[in-house]
C-alpha cells in the first residue's frame, strides 16, 4: 500500500520504481477498516457543477476526490455490474478508473482491463465494502464521492446514511435557470450520437413523471433538490452543509475555507490554493478506451476552475427551452428563493 504522499498520479509512479500490482483475484484486506475517516458525499442533480467541485475538493491535502462510482445505487457488486451493463450511459467508467488508479497504479488500456477483471472477481461482495476498499487506498484522506445516481431516490439516500453513518453531506446547489440551460445543452450534444433512450438520465430529469409533457428540466431540479433538502433535514446539522455552486466558483477564496473548516481540515493558503486546481485530479482527463468518462464530458475535455460559469441568473422571465414562453412554476421559484437565489 502506498503512503498517501506517494499515491499514483497520471504519468507518475511512486519513488522506488513501478508499483507492485496485486493479483486481480487476490483476497482483499483493508488495513484501515476501523479508522477510515468519514466520507464527503456531494448531493446534487446532474449538471450542478459536481465534477469540477469534486475535483477541487480532492486536491485538498486531506481529501481525495473519486470519479462517479455509482456504488450506492445497488447493495451488491453483482447487481451493480448488471446495472452498469444495462445503463444507457457509461455508468461503470468511473469505478473502473478508480480501481485502475488506486490498485494498479495508473489508467491505461492494460490497467483498465485489470480493474475490470478485479471487479468481476469480487462480484459477490457488497458495494459498501468496495467503497471502503477505495477509501482504504487513500487513507488517511477523506474520500469525496459525487455520483449523481445517489439522488435518484430517497431509498438510495437513506441507504448511504445507514451504510456510512459518519458521512458528511454537501448539498451543492445551482440556479434552476443555469441548471436547465446546462441540461438542454448537454441533451443537444447527446442527440448528435442518436436518439436519447427514454430511460436515460437526461430524459428522467427533464420529464421526471414519465409523461408526454414537453421536456422541462426545472421539474427534475425541483424534485431532486426537494428530496435532498428533506433528507438532510433529518441529518445532524454538523454533518450537512449547503453551498451554492455559483458562489464557490466565483469566490473560491471565501467558500473553500468554509467547506474545509466545516470538515475540520486545514484552511491555510496552501491548502486552499491546491483546491483551485481541479485539473490536477488524477481523473480530470478523458480515460483510455473502456473507461473514458466517470465525470462530466465537458469537464474532462477542458478541466479548470472557471469563474465565468458562475454568471448570475434571474428567476423571473421566460425560459428559453419552453416553447410556450412561460417561466418557472411557483413551487420552483419558492424553492430557489429558499436556497438564496433571486
Amino acid at each position: 500500500m502506498y503512503p498517501l504522499s506517494q499515491r499514483p498520479r497520471p504519468g507518475r509512479v511512486p519513488a522506488g520504481g513501478p508499483p507492485v500490482r496485486p493479483r486481480t483475484d487476490a483476497v482483499l484486506i483493508l488495513r484501515h477498516w476501523h479508522e477510515l475517516p468519514p466520507p464527503v458525499i456531494i448531493l446534487a442533480p446532474p449538471r450542478s457543477f459536481t465534477s469540477v467541485v469534486c475535483a477541487m475538493l480532492g486536491q485538498h491535502p486531506q481529501m481525495y476526490g473519486f470519479p462517479e462510482t455509482h456504488l450506492f445505487s445497488e447493495d451488491t457488486l453483482d447487481r451493480w455490474l448488471i446495472r452498469a451493463d444495462r445503463a444507457t450511459y457509461p455508468m461503470g467508467h468511473g469505478l473502473v478508473r478508480a480501481v485502475a488508479q488506486l490498485y494498479f497504479g495508473g489508467q491505461d488500456a492494460h490497467t483498465v482491463a485489470l480493474a475490470q477483471r478485479w471487479l468481476r472477481a469480487r462480484r459477490g461482495v457488497t458495494t459498501e465494502f468496495i467503497f471502503k476498499a477505495l477509501a482504504d487506498r487513500v487513507f488517511p484522506a477523506m474520500p469525496v464521492d459525487k455520483s449523481p445516481s445517489t439522488v435518484n431516490n430517497t431509498k438510495t439516500l437513506l441507504g448511504v446514511r445507514r451504510k456510512l453513518p459518519a458521512a458528511k453531506f454537501l448539498h451543492l446547489l445551482r440556479h434552476p435557470r443555469g441548471h436547465g440551460e446546462s441540461v438542454m445543452r448537454f441533451m443537444a450534444e447527446r442527440e448528435k450520437h442518436g436518439p436519447i433512450p427514454a430511460r436515460h438520465w437526461l430524459m428522467e430529469i427533464s420529464r421526471p413523471d414519465g409523461d408526454d409533457a414537453p421536456l422541462d428540466p426545472q421539474r427534475g431540479w425541483y424534485a431532486r433538490n426537494t428530496m435532498i433538502r428533506d433528507f438532510l433535514a433529518e441529518v445532524p446539522a454538523a454533518d450537512r452543509l449547503a453551498v451554492r455552486g455559483e458562489d464557490l466558483l466565483a469566490a473560491p477564496d471565501r467558500v473553500l475555507p468554509e467547506i474545509a473548516g466545516w470538515l475540520g481540515l486545514r484552511t491555510d493558503a496552501r491548502a486552499i490554493d491546491a483546491m483551485k486546481h481541479p485539473e490536477r485530479s488524477p481523473f480530470a482527463f478523458l480515460g483510455p478506451p473502456g473507461a473514458r468518462y466517470g465525470n462530466d464530458a465537458f469537464f474532462l475535455q477542458a478541466p479548470a476552475l472557471r469563474a465565468a460559469r458562475a454568471r448570475g441568473h434571474r428567476l423571473d422571465g421566460p425560459l428559453r427551452w419552453r416553447p410556450d414562453g412561460q417561466g418557472f412554476t411557483p413551487d420552483v421559484t419558492a424553492l430557489a428563493r429558499e436556497f438564496g437565489y433571486t
